[in-house]
């Protein structure tokens, strides 16, 4: 009886692409040949999809009938079956909105039924590419299916709502940098994914060690995940950033010292800061998701601001390292970390290392991303932390801007931040710095606006 059902509906799809234009051009692009679970049936959506692709027009039944008499993997008997059934099919005179439900909810069932075949594949090891921890994406996936509603943004009509939009402040997370503000615009939004490149020991997780002790300090939720370094270690780069205290001076601090800074800081923040440690290419996005919710669960924690460090050392929720091209792997790596700011409305903040060759540049680009160039096609914001000997000297880094989906890379390309390694702390240096790496860089404060009178007395219409 099911069967007879879903067939039925089967049915309703494709009499109503040969026969109703409007119904084809809304619903063609979400259906798939794997939605007909009967062979005839897949066989005509699919000459019918083709025929529409090809010809931008709905096909006749004789011309899909000709098309079928020149298709080599079909045998003689699946031909006559086509032709009976072709001939079969009738103009379907349906509510449009009612036809549209329907079509929406038969994709969806059939979406979410070929997921958990897959899912048994994965799970009986008949499929050697993917792992069964990307079972959850791939059901996600499948009940995620739906119609897009929306045939797009209408220019003159529209014209309202986007002056509302720029002119609604977006919510940001500042950081407590000058510099970093401004080639952001004011810090990063949620549901973004912020790349840190830099070679090994010149400071990623500094960087992001003293992000996080920003953050914290703001009154935020952080959450800090690490695959490299034990809990304890991270918490002692932060403690050192925010006691304002050497690491090395940590060590021999008498209790009642360090008591009294400690009750100083939690009286000066709201915000929590979690450190949840992982072991190297052990964890993905599915670990990092359970994570979220048992912090919700047992403390009540739901993070503003999460790092994870470092990308390349996480693992991928859909597939396997070793049956997949490093490209690829952290492509999907980038893309499932994304995917969880996304989802739960964060910026994300991570690191990646440099090739060899980017490890001893003084002037890193994108082509010095080690494994794969698919990261920063994914990323928001990507920028490489450079040192040498005479920065180091002069207890500075080099920031130099890669790709800014937040405002014109050009404007302050590249810039100086002080570094104090010993309470990994960073902080703004003085404009003579600055000067020294691009006199012709620009340098307006992002807060500095001009008065609209000013800014558009000569722009008439």
């Amino acid at each position: 009886m099911v069967q007879q059902s879903v067939s039925r509906i089967e049915q309703t799809v494709l009499e109503n692409l040969f026969f109703n234009e409007e119904y084809t051009r809304k619903v063609l692009p979400f259906i798939k040949v794997d939605y007909f679970s009967n062979r005839t049936e897949a066989i005509l959506f699919e000459e019918i999809f083709n025929f529409v692709e090809k010809y931008n027009n709905l096909p006749t039944k004789d011309a899909i009938n000709i098309e079928l008499n020149s298709k080599k993997d079909i045998n003689e008997e699946e031909f006559k079956q086509l032709r009976v059934y072709i001939s079969s099919l009738q103009p379907n005179v349906s509510d449009m909105q009612w036809l549209l439900d329907t079509t929406e909810k038969f994709c969806k069932d059939r979406a979410v039924h070929n997921a958990v075949l897959s899912g048994i594949k994965i799970l009986d090891n008949k499929d050697k590419k993917q792992t069964p921890e990307a079972i959850p994406h791939i059901l996600s996936e499948a009940l995620a299916v739906s119609f897009d509603k929306s045939v797009g943004h209408d220019y003159i009509e529209d014209a309202d709502d986007r002056f509302k939009f720029y002119h609604t402040k977006e919510k940001k997370y500042q950081f407590d940098l000058d510099y970093m503000n401004r080639i952001t615009k004011g810090g990063v939004p949620s549901k973004t994914l912020n790349i840190a490149l830099a070679g090994t020991g010149v400071g990623k997780s500094l960087f992001m060690c003293h992000c996080a002790s920003a953050f914290l300090t703001q009154g935020l939720n952080v959450l800090y995940i690490t695959l490299e370094m034990a809990e304890e270690r991270i918490a002692e780069r932060i403690d050192a950033n925010l006691l304002d205290v050497s690491m090395e001076d940590l060590h021999v601090m008498p209790k009642d010292m360090y008591d009294s800074r400690m009750k100083k800081l939690t009286d000066k923040t709201i915000g929590k800061l979690i450190v949840k440690e992982y072991p190297t290419a052990s964890a993905h996005s599915g670990h990092f998701k359970a994570l979220f919710n048992e912090l919700a669960l047992k403390k009540s924690f739901k993070p503003d601001v999460v790092f994870i460090d470092y990308l390349n050392i996480c693992a991928s929720a859909r597939f396997k390292g070793g049956n997949i091209s490093s490209y690829f792997y952290i492509k999907a790596i980038a893309e499932e970390l994304r995917g969880l700011a996304v989802e739960h409305n964060v910026p994300i903040f991570s690191a990646t290392q440099t090739t060899r060759s980017g490890f001893t540049s003084t002037d890193i680009g994108l082509e010095d991303t080690s494994e794969s160039f698919g990261l920063p096609a994914t990323a928001d914001f990507m920028f490489a932390l450079i040192s040498n000997d005479e920065l180091e000297q002069l207890g500075q880094m080099k920031v130099k801007q890669l790709k800014n989906r937040y405002n014109d890379p050009s404007m302050n390309r590249s810039f100086i931040i002080g570094v104090d390694r010993a309470k990994m702390r960073l902080f703004d240096v003085g404009q003579q710095a600055q000067n020294i790496v691009d006199s012709n860089q620009t340098n307006t404060p992002f807060e500095k606006k001009e008065k609209a009178y000013d800014k558009f007395s000569d722009f008439k219409v």
